[in-house]
């Protein structure tokens, strides 16, 4: 088996040359390696341009899958699957674990020619930039899956000491993310300074919103986990905690200021959904395409006729239904959740809860008896019930339960343009948003102070509380609130903001609530004393195994006896296969 380090060549595709009475010593014109290349700054551009489609995003890469990380199976979701039930166990590959080392190695190709570059460095100073940018991204990518990692900072060779050398601590990781980070914000141009054909490549202000993600990340894993998920001895020198909080911030606010990005609200109450599926003009009824978003501040580029997503997106983001859960955390229209809020219209009849709520529930979870712009093209009017029939208004009172007989299904992701699904859809995939920007300042200055003024949560979160149509929040309200906490409401605005975008387990983590939150048995509509259990046809109890909640009312998806997720999940298990190879690889604990 060969090392992970050696899996990738650098193969450059080059254009035509001019012909040569040498031809016996011409290079190959269709594979080029790195000896003949690197010798332009054209060269150095091609080649960091192939680290924007190893994100994942829509399509597969390197038999990376999306799926694997849109918050399937966590405490929010009525999708269930093993991980967040507590159920792995140790693989002998991982493609996560490969594919980051492939990448890195592709960075590492780019940085050490660019030190042997005779030319103008400036004129290469970008792609070097990206460089570091991306390896960086991947090295953090491996730290959150599996904690410590060996670093690479090298192209690595058959006798390279690397190859046989213990993992690095998680701190040493974090250390070597934030150095690769700063040297890609000194070298990246701002979003203002990329040229028109080149947007889309990564900007100054990309890598300071991605150094803040890192910092928050790491300086609450830090403060609520520490080392009780290290993989040997205490290998911590200091709390780091205060100053990431502190960067993160600080970071935050430039980006915030500086950027010059902006909330997408171009399509009044459901804004949210057509963010996540703007395409031509047809995706959407304002008739807006991509060029209308400045919200996406770093992002994987789709496009109907060069790069479409090649993936089955709508039929699969369908299944990742909010659960009993997630539909109680959305707010009200008077900034409070409905445990709190005088202006939550309750559950007895179908459309109930839908009422004076978030834009952003509104935009996610199909509403029963609504009928939808785009889907069923084929329908009279042009437009279709939730289901895809053109059921009349009564459905409101008549209609089976959703996602499988528990509930609700999902929108975010999934498109409505009318002749554009089934491997077809090629909207943006979002790596970066102005939206998680202003959550990573709002918790990150709580994180440090334990409070937030009035002023800062308008400069953030608020900003998100508009655009779904919910009262602002602010210290008067937690204070007239019994049972609310402002970090508490802070970190409800992550979930509801980023459901579906892959920071659901993470944040989990890194707050150490994970064991908590994903072991609660998962629960799907409420039936008792609603239209499912009163009007005839709506609700057969033969059909549901485990029931009803006694406490809720509501239908059990996965009962809390098959949910044993401990600490030992909140890293991965490294492959056996690399284990194998290298002796020194010490496994993570509990496995």
């Amino acid at each position: 088996m060969k090392r992970i380090y050696f899996s990738i060549l650098l193969m450059v595709s080059l254009g035509a040359s001019s012909c040569s009475e040498k031809f016996l010593d011409l290079d190959p014109l269709d594979l080029a390696t790195t000896e003949v290349y690197f010798k332009t700054p054209a060269h150095f551009k091609a080649a960091s341009n192939d680290f924007y489609n190893k994100m994942i995003s829509w399509r597969k890469v390197d038999d990376s899958n999306i799926f694997d990380f849109m918050d399937y199976g966590s405490d929010l979701t009525l999708a269930v699957n093993s991980y967040g039930q507590g159920g792995i166990t140790v693989p002998s590959t991982d493609v996560y674990w490969r594919n980051p080392y492939k990448y890195i190695r592709a960075a590492n190709v780019i940085i050490e020619k660019a030190s042997e570059y005779t030319g103008d460095q400036n004129g290469i100073k970008q792609y070097v930039a990206a460089a570091y940018f991306f390896r960086a991204w991947q090295h953090f990518f491996l730290l959150k899956r599996f904690g410590g990692v060996p670093i690479v900072t090298r192209v690595l060779s058959t006798d390279s000491e690397e190859l046989d050398a213990p993992r690095n601590s998680r701190y040493e990781v974090m250390k070597q993310v934030l150095a690769d980070l700063d040297v890609a914000i000194e070298g990246l141009p701002t979003e203002q300074n990329i040229a028109a054909g080149d947007k889309g490549q990564v900007s100054k202000w990309a890598a300071m919103a991605f150094k803040a993600r890192v910092l928050l990340y790491e300086g609450t894993w830090e403060k609520y986990v520490g080392e009780t998920t290290d993989f040997a001895e205490k290998q911590k020198q200091e709390d780091n905690s205060a100053k990431y909080f502190t960067e993160a911030a600080s970071l935050a606010k430039t980006v915030i200021e500086q950027g010059g990005y902006e909330l997408w609200n171009g399509a009044g109450d459901r804004s949210y959904y057509y963010l996540f599926v703007l395409e031509d003009a047809l995706s959407n009824p304002a008739g807006l395409t991509k060029t209308s978003n400045k919200e996406f501040i770093l992002k994987s580029n789709y496009d109907y006729t060069y790069y479409r997503s090649a993936l089955n997106i709508s039929h699969t983001v369908a299944s990742l239904g909010p659960n009993r859960k997630m539909m109680d955390m959305y707010l009200c229209t008077d900034g409070l959740p409905p445990s709190h809020s005088s202006v939550f219209a309750g559950y007895t009849k179908k459309d109930d809860e839908y009422k004076n709520r978030d834009k952003r529930l509104l935009s996610i979870a199909y509403i029963p008896g609504q009928k939808y712009w785009g889907r069923g093209a084929s329908i009279a009017g042009g437009g279709a019930y939730y289901d895809g029939r053109a059921y009349p208004a009564s459905i409101v009172a008549v209609n089976p339960i959703l996602n499988g007989g528990f509930g609700y299904g999902n929108r975010k992701f999934l498109t409505e343009h009318r002749l554009r699904e089934d491997n077809q859809e090629s909207y943006d995939y979002p790596q970066i948003r102005l939206a998680e920007v202003y959550l990573i300042y709002a918790e990150a200055l709580f994180e440090k102070d334990g409070a937030i003024s009035d002023a800062d949560l308008n400069l953030s979160i608020n900003k998100l509380r508009q655009r779904a149509g919910v009262a602002p929040l602010t210290n008067a309200l937690i204070a007239a609130n019994s049972g609310l906490t402002m970090l508490g409401e802070i970190r409800r605005e992550r979930a509801l903001e980023l459901y579906g975008e892959g920071f659901r387990f993470d944040d989990l983590k890194r707050w150490g609530i994970a064991e908590q939150e994903l072991n609660q048995q998962v629960l799907g509509i409420k039936v008792v004393g609603t239209d499912y259990q009163t009007v005839s046809g709506n609700y057969d109890p033969s059909k549901y195994s485990f029931g009803i909640d006694a406490a809720s009312g509501a239908l059990i998806v996965d009962p809390a006896v098959n949910r044993k997720f401990s600490r030992k999940n909140y890293l991965f298990p490294l492959p056996a296969a690399q284990i194998l190879l290298n002796k020194k690889l010490v496994q993570n604990p509990g496995y």
